[in-house]
């Protein structure tokens, strides 16, 4: 039986209309996850639903429990993980208000906790993560966005900054130079460890703002939730025809 799981980010703290059939928050080998996890249904699908920053929304990407929201995601009968993600757009075709499926990750992140392998090994593991999200799983993704009429982008480079700042607009200069379309701050390491336990994992990215020096003026909170709003929506037929198969 598929369950998917979902992971919210900024914007998306609850799922309209789950019916829920349970909850738990379970203890990992790492610590505690972001929240509890919620179990039920959603258009017709089994799915579980975790808010990555908690809720109400107070953990800031850079002390995400990564490791403990990964594990128990898998503790709890996930078969597949869909990270849902704000971002800011960096390249011409990532305007806010855009949704995206990256296919691509560049991690600028430090210090954080981004393995489950380092303590008492019986060997040295190492991952391939040639294509860091599922081809299969963002196909599906892909397709859904397609019945559901949402004009997602197919594809894009995805780079992971350590936050909570935001960016300065030369180091936005310098991710696009690397070839990165894409700023968020929860992408890694997120994706790897679903990698290291055979999660298949995508991203639903939605572009809440200009990266800075894109645009005139600051980055304001105001302009990022006027994008969030509509971008959520879209998220929400994209996992409506999705879930519904």
């Amino acid at each position: 039986m598929t369950v998917t799981a979902i992971i919210g980010g900024t914007g998306l703290t609850r799922l309209e209309g789950i019916e829920i059939t349970g909850s738990e928050r379970i203890a990992t080998p790492f610590g505690e996850p972001s929240s509890e996890l919620l179990q039920g249904r959603l258009h017709g699908g089994e799915v579980i639903f975790l808010a990555r920053h908690g809720n109400p929304h107070r953990t800031p990407p850079h002390r995400i429990n990564y490791r403990a929201n990964i594990w128990a995601l898998r503790a709890a009968g996930a078969t597949e993980v869909i990270a849902v993600a704000a971002v800011g757009g960096i390249t011409d075709a990532m305007s806010p208000g855009r949704v995206v499926i990256p296919d691509q990750l560049v991690d600028y992140t430090h210090s954080r906790a981004g393995t489950f392998f380092e303590d008492d090994l019986a060997e040295v593991v190492h991952i391939d993560f040639t294509e860091p999200y599922t081809a299969d799983l963002r196909q599906r993704l892909l397709a859904a966005a397609d019945r559901a009429k949402v004009a997602a982008v197919d594809g894009g480079t995805y780079g992971t900054t350590q936050g909570p700042r935001l960016e300065t607009a030369a180091e936005i200069r310098r991710m696009e130079r690397d070839g990165c379309d894409l700023v968020g701050m929860t992408g890694m390491p997120e994706a790897a460890l679903a990698r290291e336990l055979s999660l298949p994992y995508a991203c639903c990215a939605v572009v809440a703002n200009w990266g800075a020096g894109k645009s005139e003026g600051e980055i304001t909170m105001a302009e990022i939730e006027l994008h969030l709003g509509r971008g959520m929506t879209d998220v929400a037929q994209l996992l409506r025809a999705f879930l519904k198969g």
